[in-house]
């Protein structure tokens, strides 16, 4: 029986899996605003857990007075800290499976490496969030890391996965069209990451107007001045407020829009050359997303919405990293197949046809 996986691809779906996880877990800690459940890192309040004794919560006051325990923020927070640490280790373990078979043509090895650094970097920005307290710009790109880590994984698993399914040769403005789709929901991410970490999904409170009129007052100059967000200043609930708040949301469904044109159209594409469940999956993860970003606006927010929102944002991407990787190995498949230009003959000088005698 044909084997249908290389070495590693159960340990990397798992780890994809954990990532969603993760991802998700994250999106709660952030909404719940456990962002400082724990003041300090890699532990809460100097524990290796949330401090519940009375003895605990005593020593945990005389060693952080301006940051009083809330356990359930504290829980939130240190959940997430063991899932991520969890993956982090199921990352290490591919990083060095991939080190021990690197002999192996068909075993990638610079990807786990990069996922392990990458992971590494998270890290560090899992650290800072709390120890800058919850500075936007390390807010944003910690989720633009875990969004990073997820897409990568899922490339890994798809790679060491022998299914490779039949693709039809595609005009290269699909292949464009695939890449510039990708990088649309890259920037929507990190703009949905900096709504967040500024407070302002609910700056509008109605739909598909904001305060009633299709342009509001807005303040972009201090929406994304980046010089004018300090460090050390704490962040919990933002510092952003009105017309400011306003223009990062509605750049978020500005983008929204320019993704959804750019993904319609990749979607008629993939149709329209034979390619209709990944035009089918796109569509439907489109608009599970639209659907949700909508219900959270009109709905102000509620937390099962707000976090599916973000699940939804993952899926989205990784359709658009499943499209992408399919068309690169189709692609590939391609050019291994071209026939190769025929040598010139002896009647030929320089690929001239010369007359025959």
């Amino acid at each position: 029986m044909q084997q249908s996986s290389r070495p590693g691809h159960r340990l990397a779906l798992a780890a994809t899996l954990l990532a969603s996880v993760v991802v998700l877990l994250g999106a709660y800690t952030r909404l719940t605003h456990a962002g400082l459940g724990c003041p300090d890192w890699p532990g809460c309040y100097g524990f290796l857990s949330v401090p519940m004794s009375e003895g605990q919560q005593s020593l945990a006051a005389l060693r952080f007075p301006e940051a009083p325990l809330e356990v359930h923020k504290g829980w939130n927070e240190m959940v997430h800290r063991y899932f991520a640490g969890t993956l982090g280790l199921l990352i290490l373990g591919l990083a060095v499976q991939a080190l021990r078979r690197r002999a192996d043509p068909k075993q990638p090895l610079k990807l786990p490496l990069l996922l392990f650094a990458v992971v590494i970097a998270q890290a560090a920005f899992g650290m800072w969030t709390v120890t800058l307290q919850l500075w936007p710009q390390v807010v944003t790109a910690h989720l633009l890391g875990g969004f990073t880590t997820l897409s990568l994984l899922f490339v890994l698993t798809l790679r060491l996965s022998d299914r490779k399914p039949a693709m039809p040769r595609l005009p290269r403005g699909t292949h464009r069209l695939a890449a510039i789709g990708l990088l649309a929901v890259v920037i929507q991410v990190a703009l949905g990451g900096w709504v967040s970490s500024n407070y302002a999904a609910v700056a509008c409170t109605d739909f598909p107007t904001c305060h009633g009129e299709w342009w509001p007052k807005m303040d972009f100059a201090n929406a994304f001045n980046l010089a004018e967000h300090d460090i050390g200043t704490n962040y919990l609930g933002g510092l952003l407020f009105g017309e400011a708040r306003t223009a990062i949301h509605m750049t978020h469904r500005l983008g929204a829009l320019t993704v959804s044109l750019i993904l319609l159209a990749l979607s008629w594409r993939l149709w329209r050359n034979g390619l209709p469940r990944l035009a089918g999956l796109l569509l439907a993860a489109l608009a599970l997303q639209i659907g949700l970003g909508m219900a959270n606006v009109l709905l102000n927010l509620p937390l099962p919405v707000a976090v599916a929102h973000n699940g939804g944002g993952a899926l989205l991407l990784l359709t658009n990293v499943l499209i992408n990787h399919r068309l690169y190995l189709s692609r590939r498949h391609a050019a291994a197949t071209q026939p190769a230009l025929s040598q010139p003959s002896s009647n030929t000088l320089g690929g001239l046809e010369l007359p025959r005698a």
